[in-house]
């Protein structure tokens, strides 16, 4: 196991030789790289999906809770697509895809995901994922490991403590008015229907007030290649992170200085459009594809 922290010291000089080679890519809108969209049926629900760039095998992307995959990805995704295909949906009640009559849960997301690919014919991809995504991801790689090829993890977690002090505290009280704003505009840009949106933000809130810690044996299962990621102002602790890439048997780690999401540039994090460490994260992150 390969474990690398890389803190803002160490990165400074590599900002400033990737920015000019990824400043074109981050001008480019995430609609200019996309090949096909469309709604398939997947155990259910009619799930929001497209297809981005062209390339080998795909790079799947999972956002997290309460978003849409514009609102996690639409930052970073046209610097994927520039060397990838990239498969990005919106899951169960989020966004452009409908609901079921059944709680969300990691589980299910997971057979949505791996349902998703088998309607595209896809037979392996790269899994990414971001917070409730990246937990969504490890189910992946436990449930479907036929179709991995290898996972990164941003920010997931599979035991309530390793998110941060007060979260679970804080969770049974929340109301709709506590999630961010940006995300609320996202999803009703695309689905102008606000009590979708609060069944969204119920059932989102509900999967982590139950959320039940999984076992340290149902990370050892996972086979692939897998790089955790954490920022060291994230909602997930370094040390929850550094634990989960020490039970993969080929886990890396990589902490980025930022809060939840920055260093990606998802939208709820206040990163700009064009800001240098997303050039960063999308190398980091190719390296360990195609390494």
């Amino acid at each position: 196991m390969k474990a690398l922290i890389i803190k803002l010291k160490t990165l400074v000089s590599a900002v400033f030789l990737l920015f000019a080679t990824t400043a074109g890519a981050q001008q480019t809108n995430h609609m200019e790289t996309l090949k096909k969209s469309g709604h398939a049926p997947i155990n259910g629900i009619s799930m929001y999906y497209e297809i981005h760039g062209t390339g080998s095998i795909p790079l799947v992307l999972i956002h997290g809770g309460g978003s849409t995959f514009e609102t996690s990805f639409g930052n970073i995704l046209p610097l994927f697509a520039a060397d990838n295909e990239v498969i990005v949906m919106d899951l169960q009640a989020h966004g452009r895809t409908t609901d079921r009559d059944a709680p969300e849960s990691f589980a299910q997301d997971a057979d949505d995901v791996a349902g998703l690919l088998k309607y595209l014919k896809v037979d392996q991809a790269n899994i990414l994922g971001f917070s409730n995504g990246g937990s969504t991801t490890m189910q992946i790689a436990t449930r479907h490991p036929e179709v991995v090829n290898k996972i990164v993890v941003i920010a997931g977690a599979y035991k309530r403590d390793g998110f941060m002090p007060g979260f679970f505290d804080f969770m049974p009280k929340a109301t709709l008015a506590n999630m961010p704003q940006q995300l609320q505009d996202a999803f009703l840009k695309v689905t102008p229907d606000k009590s979708r949106l609060q069944t969204m933000f119920e059932k989102d809130k509900a999967r982590m007030v139950t959320f039940k810690d999984w076992s340290d044996d149902d990370l050892r299962g996972i086979k692939a290649p897998a790089l955790f990621m954490t920022a060291d102002h994230d909602v997930i602790t370094v040390e929850h992170t550094q634990q989960m890439s020490r039970l993969v048997q080929s886990g890396q780690l990589i902490v980025l200085p930022g809060v939840h999401g920055g260093f990606f540039g998802a939208l709820e994090s206040g990163a700009k459009k064009g800001d240098k460490l997303t050039g960063v994260t999308a190398t980091l992150v190719e390296e360990f594809l195609t390494k």
